[in-house]
């Protein structure tokens, strides 16, 4: 015991001074010794990695996976390398948001000035002017960035595991802007309709939805849109590069409806050369709130009447200018019935 006692304090010296040793050596700087320099390559080539069909990051060369331990024994090193790798898939990431998913890079704040710190969002063209929809994803913090869920993710799964582009993908599908929705509706359903006689009422950048819809299936809405009433269209036959046939039909088959403080109906001139333009009898763009006007096409006309939408119907409180589109549709329908009863009589004979 009387031994213990006396080797005690020394134990505990040798202790102390091993501490204070330790506490002097760079544990960093000992483990840099040995390892190569922090140089990584800028581009996923230089890495000898690519993305594959299926989204994977996989090596050029041998087409495995991602390998953390390049180096043995090198953690830091592997971790740097591992850093430089996720900073390029960072801008590639980028890169399909704006070629694949067609966003485009707006700068925060709006109006910060060239020495300001600066951030940066990734939205669709029709982001602030879609009335319909709006999907917002937010990222989380850490080494993620906009268009990302998980870095880690992305290098080990796919792409699809790790960044937002499935759901950017999946909101817009084939409806990425107003018209390539009217296509796609054309194309899946109302092309596929047994409507002999198909109908449109557009109101405002509807209007430019169906022209663009017109300049891509001409033949087939020809075939099978009887007539157009268009209130407020945007469109414009010059900036849309419509062709003369389109705008022929155009003149026969559709009626634009546009704001106007002249009576209901009254010819609007146009600079346009494609449908007539006729007076809604209003100054008012868009829905006047607090009425109770039905929620029809130019619903917002301030005054009710009492008409019919079809002969022989029960008479109905609307306001005068939807009547007037009823009308237009209807009497087009009766011209094209004609036109086919005649076509029809001159085949037979």
């Amino acid at each position: 015991m009387a031994q213990l006692q006396q080797g005690g304090p020394d134990e505990k010296e040798k202790t102390t001074a091993l501490k204070d040793l330790l506490s002097r050596i760079d544990l960093d700087e000992l483990m840099k010794k040995d390892e190569p320099p922090l140089e990584f390559p800028d581009t996923l080539e230089g890495f000898e990695y690519i993305f594959n069909e299926k989204g994977q990051l996989r090596h050029i060369k041998t087409g495995e996976p991602f390998v953390f331990n390049y180096r043995e024994d090198l953690h830091r090193w592997n971790q740097k390398r591992y850093e430089a790798l996720g900073e390029i898939i960072t801008k590639y990431v980028y890169e399909l948001l704006q070629k694949e998913c067609h966003l485009k890079k707006v700068t925060l704040p709006v109006d910060a000035t060239e020495s300001e710190p600066k951030s940066f969002i990734f939205m669709s063209e029709d982001a602030l002017i879609n009335p319909d929809k709006l999907l917002v994803l937010i990222h989380g913090n850490g080494v993620v960035r906009a268009g990302q869920w998980a870095r880690r993710l992305i290098i080990n799964e796919d792409l699809d595991s790790g960044t937002q582009i499935p759901y950017i993908k999946r909101a817009i599908g084939d409806n990425g802007s107003p018209e390539e929705h009217a296509i796609y509706v054309w194309d899946h359903f109302i092309s596929q309709s047994a409507a002999e006689n198909v109908f449109f009422v557009a109101h405002s950048y509807g209007g430019l939805a169906f022209v663009e819809l017109m300049i891509q299936r001409e033949a087939e809405v020809k075939n099978k849109v009887t007539a157009v009433a268009l209130t407020d269209s945007v469109h414009n036959v010059w900036h849309q590069e419509v062709g003369k046939t389109i705008r022929e039909w155009m003149r026969e088959n559709c009626c634009n409806w546009v704001s106007s403080s002249e009576p209901l109906d009254t010819s609007v001139e146009s600079m346009l050369p494609d449908c007539p333009r006729v007076s809604a009898d209003t100054q008012m763009h868009g829905p006047q709130h607090g009425t109770r006007l039905p929620e029809l096409p130019g619903g917002w006309f301030p005054q009710l009447h009492k008409g019919e939408i079809c002969k022989g119907a029960n008479p109905i409180f609307t306001v005068p200018c939807p009547l007037r589109l009823h009308s237009f549709l209807a009497q087009r329908r009766s011209c094209r019935l004609s036109v086919c009863l005649h076509a029809h009589l001159e085949k037979q004979f």
